[in-house]
């Protein structure tokens, strides 16, 4: 059976996904999987919880009766030590990584100055920003060893939040920010090669999101989606595996997505 020009495009590909134990990254390693199912597909997936990334291994093996490889990695991007020993610690024929997806993020809390936490603010930080940023130059030297200026995929997650701030998420907003900006100077940067820069802004999305952001009060998050129909992770998985199979010639590089309902934060 022939298949499809996007799948073809991911034959032999190595996909790394950050924060994939579940969410938005779960959803984006099913649906990589799912796209090319039998075409040589490696797909690594990190987050901090290496036993949520150990069952989506065996999902995906079983789903695709072991056509994609996945290879579960713990991984803390807050933590830069961890980010550094990342790609020495891969077996060698896991390194050659052709497409990052910068997926981990977190909120904390809904405070206003001045009673923000300074532990809130911190790992927010450390997460969204610091974190991306050194899974990013961890990972670039791959990219830009290839011939003809290097080729590769960096896919970030941002949000609709670093485009529109609102009141209660000025920490969280400014993170988004940083990572919208680190993306449009890294694009420029990298204009010379065939090294991809992509960022996808989501609106509302349900994921355990909301849950995080207070504090594990599972009524509190739910309050959040009243009264309307958030996307779902599959929404987002389907718009980044959409960017990482076009031509090498094509760069999605701005995708700002929202539900019906949704025109604002």
């Amino acid at each position: 059976m022939a298949s499809s020009s996007a799948a073809r495009r991911l034959q032999d590909k190595t996909v790394l996904i950050t924060g994939a134990s579940s969410g938005i990254g779960k959803s984006t390693a099913l649906e990589f999987a799912r796209t090319a199912p039998s075409n040589g597909l490696r797909i690594i997936v990190t987050a901090r919880r290496l036993e949520s990334l150990q069952q989506l291994a065996a999902d995906i093996d079983k789903e695709t009766s072991g056509g994609v490889k996945v290879l579960p990695v713990q991984l803390d991007v807050s933590d830069p030590q961890q980010v550094r020993g990342l790609v020495p610690g891969l077996p060698e024929e896991w390194k050659g990584i052709d497409v990052l997806v910068n997926n981990a993020g977190l909120v904390k809390g809904v405070a206003k100055a001045p009673e923000i936490a300074e532990e809130d603010i911190k790992v927010m930080f450390d997460t969204n920003v610091t974190g991306l940023i050194n899974v990013t130059q961890a990972i670039l030297p791959i990219f830009k060893k290839r011939p003809n200026g290097g080729a590769g995929d960096i896919i970030n997650v941002g949000s609709i939040a670093g485009r529109d701030p609102y009141p209660g998420g000025s920490i969280y907003c400014a993170t988004k920010a940083a990572v919208r900006s680190f993306t449009d100077a890294l694009r420029k940067e990298l204009i010379s090669t065939r090294i991809r820069v992509i960022e996808i802004d989501p609106g509302q999305v349900e994921t355990e999101f909301s849950i995080v952001r207070f504090y594990g009060d599972k009524a509190k998050a739910d309050k959040v989606y009243e009264g309307g129909e958030p996307l779902t992770p599959e929404d987002i998985a389907e718009v980044i595996v959409f960017t990482a199979t076009r031509r090498e010639n094509v760069v999605i590089a701005d995708t700002l997505i929202f539900p019906q309902h949704q025109v604002s934060c």
